[in-house]
Protein backbone atom coordinates (compact mmCIF):
# COMPACT_ATOMS: atom_id res chain seq x y z
CA UNK A 1 0.00 0.00 0.00
CA UNK A 2 2.65 2.59 0.77
CA UNK A 3 4.31 1.64 -2.76
CA UNK A 4 0.84 3.32 -4.57
CA UNK A 5 0.68 6.28 -1.64
CA UNK A 6 5.14 6.83 -3.43
CA UNK A 7 3.30 5.85 -7.00
CA UNK A 8 0.46 8.62 -6.80
CA UNK A 9 3.07 11.64 -5.54
CA UNK A 10 2.12 10.67 -1.59
CA UNK A 11 5.48 11.19 -0.14
CA UNK A 12 3.86 11.63 3.52
CA UNK A 13 1.28 8.67 4.83
CA UNK A 14 0.03 9.22 8.17
CA UNK A 15 -2.73 6.47 9.13
CA UNK A 16 -4.77 5.87 12.34
CA UNK A 17 -1.99 7.32 14.37
CA UNK A 18 -2.64 7.59 18.12
CA UNK A 19 0.31 8.79 20.56
CA UNK A 20 0.19 9.31 24.27
CA UNK A 21 2.85 10.79 26.31
CA UNK A 22 2.91 7.99 29.06
CA UNK A 23 -0.58 8.19 29.82
CA UNK A 24 -1.85 11.06 28.65
CA UNK A 25 -3.02 10.88 25.06
CA UNK A 26 -2.05 13.63 22.77
CA UNK A 27 -2.99 12.51 19.00
CA UNK A 28 -6.45 10.01 18.48
CA UNK A 29 -6.31 8.66 14.77
CA UNK A 30 -4.70 11.45 12.98
CA UNK A 31 -4.52 10.66 9.50
CA UNK A 32 -3.36 12.88 6.44
CA UNK A 33 -1.34 12.93 3.66
CA UNK A 34 1.65 15.31 1.73
CA UNK A 35 2.26 15.34 -1.71
CA UNK A 36 5.20 15.66 -3.50
CA UNK A 37 6.10 19.28 -4.77
CA UNK A 38 3.16 20.81 -2.15
CA UNK A 39 3.17 22.88 0.81
CA UNK A 40 1.13 21.60 3.56
CA UNK A 41 -0.43 23.23 6.79
CA UNK A 42 -0.66 22.05 10.30
CA UNK A 43 -2.80 24.40 11.99
CA UNK A 44 -4.52 24.72 15.16
CA UNK A 45 -4.75 26.60 18.99
CA UNK A 46 -1.84 25.89 21.15
CA UNK A 47 -1.50 22.11 22.67
CA UNK A 48 -3.74 20.26 19.95
CA UNK A 49 -0.76 18.25 19.17
CA UNK A 50 0.74 19.92 15.96
CA UNK A 51 4.43 19.67 17.16
CA UNK A 52 3.83 16.34 18.30
CA UNK A 53 2.83 15.09 14.86
CA UNK A 54 5.48 16.69 13.45
CA UNK A 55 7.95 15.22 15.82
CA UNK A 56 6.56 11.57 15.18
CA UNK A 57 7.24 12.67 10.93
CA UNK A 58 10.53 13.49 11.92
CA UNK A 59 11.28 10.44 14.23
CA UNK A 60 12.15 12.39 17.55
CA UNK A 61 9.42 10.68 18.48
CA UNK A 62 8.61 6.74 17.21
CA UNK A 63 5.11 6.21 16.19
CA UNK A 64 3.54 3.14 16.29
CA UNK A 65 4.52 0.63 13.79
CA UNK A 66 2.79 1.19 10.15
CA UNK A 67 1.47 4.31 11.07
CA UNK A 68 4.14 7.29 9.78
CA UNK A 69 5.63 6.42 6.52
CA UNK A 70 7.70 9.03 5.18
CA UNK A 71 9.77 8.99 2.03
CA UNK A 72 8.68 5.53 1.56
CA UNK A 73 10.25 5.12 5.26
CA UNK A 74 8.29 3.07 8.35
CA UNK A 75 9.50 5.81 10.73
CA UNK A 76 8.63 3.32 13.51
CA UNK A 77 11.19 0.84 11.90
CA UNK A 78 14.37 2.69 11.44
CA UNK A 79 17.08 2.18 13.81
CA UNK A 80 19.33 4.83 15.08
CA UNK A 81 21.85 4.42 11.86
CA UNK A 82 18.63 4.14 9.33
CA UNK A 83 17.19 7.46 11.38
CA UNK A 84 20.34 9.81 10.66
CA UNK A 85 20.35 8.30 6.42
CA UNK A 86 16.89 9.05 6.57
CA UNK A 87 17.33 12.87 8.48
CA UNK A 88 19.86 13.34 5.29
CA UNK A 89 16.97 13.79 3.04
CA UNK A 90 14.68 16.08 5.24
CA UNK A 91 15.33 19.45 6.91
CA UNK A 92 14.02 21.12 9.64
CA UNK A 93 13.27 24.94 10.61
CA UNK A 94 13.07 25.11 14.23
CA UNK A 95 11.16 27.48 15.92
CA UNK A 96 13.41 29.84 17.22
CA UNK A 97 16.66 29.22 14.22
CA UNK A 98 18.09 26.76 17.18
CA UNK A 99 21.53 28.49 15.54
CA UNK A 100 24.75 27.79 17.84
CA UNK A 101 25.72 30.85 19.87
CA UNK A 102 29.12 30.32 20.30
CA UNK A 103 30.15 29.16 16.65
CA UNK A 104 29.92 32.28 13.46
CA UNK A 105 26.46 31.86 11.21
CA UNK A 106 28.46 30.19 8.29
CA UNK A 107 30.12 28.01 10.56
CA UNK A 108 26.29 27.15 11.58
CA UNK A 109 25.19 26.51 7.91
CA UNK A 110 28.49 24.51 7.66
CA UNK A 111 27.57 22.15 10.72
CA UNK A 112 25.07 19.62 8.20
CA UNK A 113 27.80 19.54 5.25
CA UNK A 114 30.71 18.58 7.51
CA UNK A 115 28.33 15.79 9.41
CA UNK A 116 27.86 14.34 5.57
CA UNK A 117 31.48 14.47 5.21
CA UNK A 118 32.94 13.76 1.58
CA UNK A 119 32.14 15.84 -1.22
CA UNK A 120 29.50 18.06 1.11
CA UNK A 121 32.25 18.91 3.41
CA UNK A 122 34.71 19.51 0.41
CA UNK A 123 32.36 21.99 -1.31
CA UNK A 124 31.27 23.64 2.10
CA UNK A 125 33.29 27.34 1.48
CA UNK A 126 31.28 27.37 -1.92
CA UNK A 127 27.81 25.99 -0.59
CA UNK A 128 27.55 28.06 3.02
CA UNK A 129 27.77 31.41 1.49
CA UNK A 130 25.01 29.85 -1.50
CA UNK A 131 22.70 29.14 0.95
CA UNK A 132 23.00 32.34 2.80
CA UNK A 133 22.02 34.07 -0.49
CA UNK A 134 18.91 31.79 -1.11
CA UNK A 135 17.72 33.34 2.18
CA UNK A 136 19.22 37.02 1.86
CA UNK A 137 22.27 36.63 4.40
CA UNK A 138 24.87 35.98 2.26
CA UNK A 139 26.43 39.21 3.92
CA UNK A 140 26.39 37.56 7.39
CA UNK A 141 28.37 34.60 7.20
CA UNK A 142 30.88 35.84 9.45
CA UNK A 143 28.79 37.27 11.97
CA UNK A 144 27.21 35.24 15.27
CA UNK A 145 23.92 34.52 15.95
CA UNK A 146 23.30 37.25 18.54
CA UNK A 147 24.63 39.82 15.97
CA UNK A 148 20.86 39.15 14.20
CA UNK A 149 17.65 39.86 14.47
CA UNK A 150 14.46 37.51 15.06
CA UNK A 151 13.84 37.18 11.72
CA UNK A 152 17.50 37.09 10.37
CA UNK A 153 18.17 34.20 13.08
CA UNK A 154 14.85 32.52 10.97
CA UNK A 155 16.63 32.91 8.11
CA UNK A 156 19.55 31.84 8.69
CA UNK A 157 18.25 28.31 10.38
CA UNK A 158 16.55 27.90 6.81
CA UNK A 159 19.38 27.94 4.73
CA UNK A 160 20.54 25.27 7.32
CA UNK A 161 18.05 23.18 6.85
CA UNK A 162 18.27 23.47 3.19
CA UNK A 163 22.29 22.94 3.12
CA UNK A 164 21.65 19.32 2.23
CA UNK A 165 19.14 20.22 -0.42
CA UNK A 166 16.83 17.89 1.44
CA UNK A 167 13.24 15.99 -0.44
CA UNK A 168 11.21 17.26 2.63
CA UNK A 169 11.35 20.52 4.38
CA UNK A 170 9.40 21.18 8.06
CA UNK A 171 8.83 23.82 10.05
CA UNK A 172 7.80 24.54 13.41
CA UNK A 173 6.28 27.94 13.62
CA UNK A 174 8.23 29.64 11.24
CA UNK A 175 6.46 33.13 12.32
CA UNK A 176 6.53 32.88 15.67
CA UNK A 177 7.93 35.79 17.27
CA UNK A 178 7.61 37.80 14.51
CA UNK A 179 6.28 41.02 13.18
CA UNK A 180 4.08 40.84 10.80
CA UNK A 181 6.22 42.40 7.60
CA UNK A 182 8.94 40.59 8.74
CA UNK A 183 6.62 37.50 9.12
CA UNK A 184 5.10 38.18 5.59
CA UNK A 185 8.64 38.69 4.42
CA UNK A 186 9.68 35.07 5.27
CA UNK A 187 6.21 33.84 3.64
CA UNK A 188 7.42 34.97 0.70
CA UNK A 189 11.21 33.45 0.87
CA UNK A 190 9.25 29.94 1.23
CA UNK A 191 7.30 30.65 -1.72
CA UNK A 192 10.25 31.39 -3.49
CA UNK A 193 12.09 28.50 -2.28
CA UNK A 194 9.62 25.88 -2.98
CA UNK A 195 9.37 27.43 -6.73
CA UNK A 196 13.70 28.06 -7.12
CA UNK A 197 14.11 24.66 -5.66
CA UNK A 198 10.99 22.13 -6.05
CA UNK A 199 11.30 20.79 -2.94
CA UNK A 200 7.92 19.67 -0.54
CA UNK A 201 7.20 21.55 2.56
CA UNK A 202 5.76 20.70 5.69
CA UNK A 203 4.58 24.04 8.26
CA UNK A 204 3.61 23.90 11.22
CA UNK A 205 1.68 27.31 12.14
CA UNK A 206 -1.32 29.20 14.09
CA UNK A 207 -0.35 32.54 11.81
CA UNK A 208 -3.65 32.14 9.59
CA UNK A 209 -2.45 34.75 7.04
CA UNK A 210 0.94 32.79 6.49
CA UNK A 211 -1.13 29.52 6.13
CA UNK A 212 -3.67 31.55 3.32
CA UNK A 213 -0.42 32.93 1.70
CA UNK A 214 1.78 29.80 1.66
CA UNK A 215 0.00 26.51 1.63
CA UNK A 216 -1.35 24.41 -0.83
CA UNK A 217 -3.78 22.84 1.37
CA UNK A 218 -4.14 22.54 5.05
CA UNK A 219 -5.05 20.00 8.03
CA UNK A 220 -6.83 21.80 11.32
CA UNK A 221 -6.72 20.00 14.63
CA UNK A 222 -7.78 20.27 17.98
CA UNK A 223 -7.56 17.85 21.20
CA UNK A 224 -5.31 15.67 19.20
CA UNK A 225 -7.98 14.91 16.76
CA UNK A 226 -8.27 16.26 12.69
CA UNK A 227 -11.29 18.60 12.08
CA UNK A 228 -10.80 19.13 8.49
CA UNK A 229 -8.25 19.13 5.90
CA UNK A 230 -8.15 20.34 2.28
CA UNK A 231 -7.71 23.79 0.61
CA UNK A 232 -7.82 27.26 2.55
CA UNK A 233 -11.24 27.33 0.58
CA UNK A 234 -12.55 24.15 1.23
CA UNK A 235 -11.45 24.18 5.44
CA UNK A 236 -12.97 27.60 5.55
CA UNK A 237 -16.44 25.77 4.77
CA UNK A 238 -16.45 23.24 6.94
CA UNK A 239 -19.07 23.96 9.24
CA UNK A 240 -17.52 22.24 12.59
CA UNK A 241 -17.73 25.16 15.05
CA UNK A 242 -14.32 24.71 16.48
CA UNK A 243 -12.74 24.94 12.61
CA UNK A 244 -14.75 28.50 12.46
CA UNK A 245 -13.67 29.66 16.32
CA UNK A 246 -9.86 28.74 14.83
CA UNK A 247 -10.40 30.22 11.59
CA UNK A 248 -12.05 33.65 13.32
CA UNK A 249 -9.72 33.91 15.95
CA UNK A 250 -12.37 33.53 18.84
CA UNK A 251 -11.92 32.36 22.49
CA UNK A 252 -14.22 29.16 23.06
CA UNK A 253 -16.99 31.24 24.38
CA UNK A 254 -17.20 32.93 20.99
CA UNK A 255 -15.41 36.24 21.81
CA UNK A 256 -12.55 37.60 19.63
CA UNK A 257 -8.83 36.88 21.04
CA UNK A 258 -7.28 39.28 22.61
CA UNK A 259 -3.97 38.59 20.94
CA UNK A 260 -5.63 38.46 17.26
CA UNK A 261 -3.59 41.07 15.31
CA UNK A 262 -4.66 42.67 12.07
CA UNK A 263 -2.22 40.52 9.68
CA UNK A 264 -4.63 37.44 10.60
CA UNK A 265 -7.74 38.78 8.94
CA UNK A 266 -6.27 39.79 5.99
CA UNK A 267 -7.68 37.90 2.91
CA UNK A 268 -5.38 35.64 0.95
CA UNK A 269 -3.94 38.31 -1.91
CA UNK A 270 -2.97 35.65 -4.88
Amino acid sequence: MQDEAENEGVIIDVRELTFAYKDRPILERVSMTVRRGEVFAIMGPSGCGKTTLLKNMVGLLQPPPGSVHVLGQDIAMLDEDMLDRFRQRIGMLFQFGALINSITVGENIALPLNERGGLARDLSPILVPMKLGLVGLAHTVDYYPAELSGGMKKRAGLARAIALDPELLFFDEPTSGLDPVTAAGLDQLVLELKSLLAMTMVVVTHDLASARTIADRVLVMDEGKVLAMGTVAEVERVKDSRVQSFLRREARDGRKSEASLERYFQPRRD
